[in-house]
């Protein structure tokens, strides 16, 4: 008894010397967080190769582990960004890749959760980098006014942040985004609207009616090959320009979840919903229809993303694939941090995250 008192008592004054000094060790604590963070850089530890990471894998809905629509490509050490939605950027941060990095963003079209992160994406580029000239952004005709509009409303905000930072931090020649226009490609062409360091990449026509212009792009590096569908239907277009790419990010919506959506709102008398999940079930493909592009198309993976409705409840998974997983078995349901790897001179498909 002697003895378990003693121990007792050991510990106590041990415990109590741990809270009384929390502060400091809270403060050393950080430090190394601090250290670990800022020195972490994702694409300087990936092999040679084209790299792809979901910044985000949902659509406009908000979802617990699917942010809006962000993809992070890294092809050798080149980072880009395809579409910007919300919260892309920081979960760039959480998976270590450096936003000051990002070399361009490709928008495949101009939806408000495919672009509402854009602002604070140029942002934190801009004054987390050493950049002097802004940030390209790549897109179909009308990307200039979606620009425009960004810059003029960040525009004092480049002046605060240069006032009280000055150029070491926030040169102002590098504040904002810079449009790079291109002309929408017709159905059966591609068009390159990058070519520099060993990757190509080319926009191809998607349909998203009555969303015009719409695209998708194909990334081509080292004899690797990805391609992100962004918003479309089914389309023969995506299929013959998918093939035997090594990696399909095809976008799906699974119309017997919206479709019971769309019911609960219509017994509820919410409109709106009701209205909402009526209308969009004829611009997205579904996942059957993903996965037959996939099979038919030969690609060597499909990952799902611009996950719709958001997967929140156990086994929903397997509504929302609906027997796409028999038609082409090949497959990764799509979360934020999901991330895959292509080395150079291989064949492999390597997953290297499950999600953030």
């Amino acid at each position: 008894m002697k003895r378990v008192m003693i121990t007792v008592g050991i510990i106590l004054v041990i415990g109590l010397l741990v809270y009384s000094q929390r502060a400091s060790i809270a403060a050393r604590l950080m430090e190394r967080g601090l250290e670990s963070r800022m020195l972490a850089d994702r694409v300087a530890t990936l092999e040679d190769g084209l790299h792809l990471a979901l910044c985000g894998a949902g659509g406009p809905l908000p979802a617990p582990n699917a942010s809006g629509p962000c993809v992070a490509v890294v092809a050798g050490k080149q980072l880009f960004v395809v579409d910007a939605g919300t919260d892309g950027v920081r979960n760039l941060g959480r998976m270590s890749y450096q936003p000051g990095t990002i070399q361009g963003v490709f928008l495949t079209h101009f939806h408000s959760d495919h672009i509402d992160g854009l602002g604070e994406m140029g942002t934190i580029r801009w004054a987390g980098g050493d950049n002097t000239s802004p940030l390209p952004v790549y897109g179909p005709n009308g990307v200039e006014s979606v620009v425009d509009g960004f810059n003029t409303a960040y525009a004092q905000d480049f002046v605060y942040r240069h006032e009280h930072h000055g150029d070491t931090v926030a040169p102002l020649s590098g504040a904002g985004l810079e449009a790079r226009p291109f002309d929408k490609p017709a159905m059966g062409e591609l068009v390159t609207v990058y070519d520099a360091d060993g990757l190509k990449v080319e926009a191809m026509a998607v349909d998203h009616s009555p969303v015009e212009p719409a695209v998708g792009y194909r990334f081509t590096y080292k004899d690797r090959s990805l391609l992100i569908t962004g918003d479309t239907v089914k389309l023969a277009n995506i299929v013959q320009f998918s093939k035997g790419v090594d990696l399909l990010v095809h976008e799906a919506l699974a119309p017997n979840l919206v479709n019971l959506m769309n019911e609960v709102a219509g017994k509820n008398g919410n409109k709106i919903l009701e209205k909402i999940t009526h209308d969009i079930l004829d611009y997205h493909a579904s996942p059957v229809e993903a996965a037959e592009t996939a099979r038919d198309a030969g690609v060597g993976h499909l990952l799902y993303y611009h996950i719709v409705p958001p997967l929140v409840i156990p086994g929903q998974d397997l509504l929302y694939l609906n027997g796409a997983e028999d038609i082409f078995p090949n497959y990764t349901i799509g979360e934020d941090g999901v991330a895959f790897t292509l080395p150079a001179n291989s064949k492999e498909i390597i997953k290297t995250s499950d999600g953030l």
